[in-house]
């Protein structure tokens, strides 16, 4: 697990880097295109996301005590804030295509046009790393679901609880991951108009 982590640093670690680059070349026009994010929601997603890793800390603790019941529960509500923020995520997708946001599929900047290269970047990269993010969620989500069936049949105790811990920890990860995402995507422009006054 903590190779994999490891791989999963790296990964997301080169993305930043690009982020930085590209923020750097094109400045402004990052700030306008970020402004063109709904923070709110992603104030939101982060939220849930934090929440979720407390009621996360809590699972791991149950089942070192071996309390089933507890684990159970508090596997269930990370699920559920878990699923809460692929949702929300849903509708901002949305919105976004609605707005020709969208790089290679339909992006149009109606802004002024000396920012439409590094809109285009802003919004191609925040596709990328947010669309990286959710499938790290999914796939989480998906190893949630086999936790709780497991910890469901008793699998678990306070001497082998290896398993709960150690997707504990990439819950973790994934959730500190979008806590560095969302100051540097959302309030990067939040401070400006939408569009910086001039997209749409």
């Amino acid at each position: 697990m903590w190779l994999f982590l490891a791989t999963e640093i790296l990964l997301f670690g080169a993305l930043f880097t690009a982020y930085a680059v590209y923020r750097q070349k094109f400045p402004d026009a990052f700030m306008v295109a970020s402004s063109r994010m709904d923070w709110k929601m992603g104030g939101l997603n982060t939220l849930f996301l934090i929440i979720s890793s407390v009621t996360m800390v809590f699972a791991v603790s149950a089942a070192e005590k071996g309390r089933r019941g507890g684990l159970l529960g508090f596997l269930a509500a990370t699920g559920f804030f878990g699923t809460l923020f692929l949702v929300v995520k849903y509708f901002e997708y949305k919105h976004h295509y609605h707005d020709q946001d969208v790089p290679g599929l339909n992006f149009h900047w109606a802004g002024a046009p000396e920012f439409a290269n590094g809109a285009q970047m802003f919004f191609f990269l925040y596709f990328f790393m947010t669309g990286l993010h959710a499938l790290h969620m999914v796939v989480g989500l998906g190893l949630l679901i086999w936790i709780f069936i497991t910890a469901y049949q008793g699998k678990y105790s306070p001497e082998y609880y290896n398993p709960v811990e150690m997707f504990g920890l990439y819950w973790h990860f994934v959730d500190l991951v979008w806590i560095f995402l969302f100051p540097l995507l959302y309030l990067l422009g939040a401070h400006l108009p939408p569009g910086g006054g001039g997209h749409h």
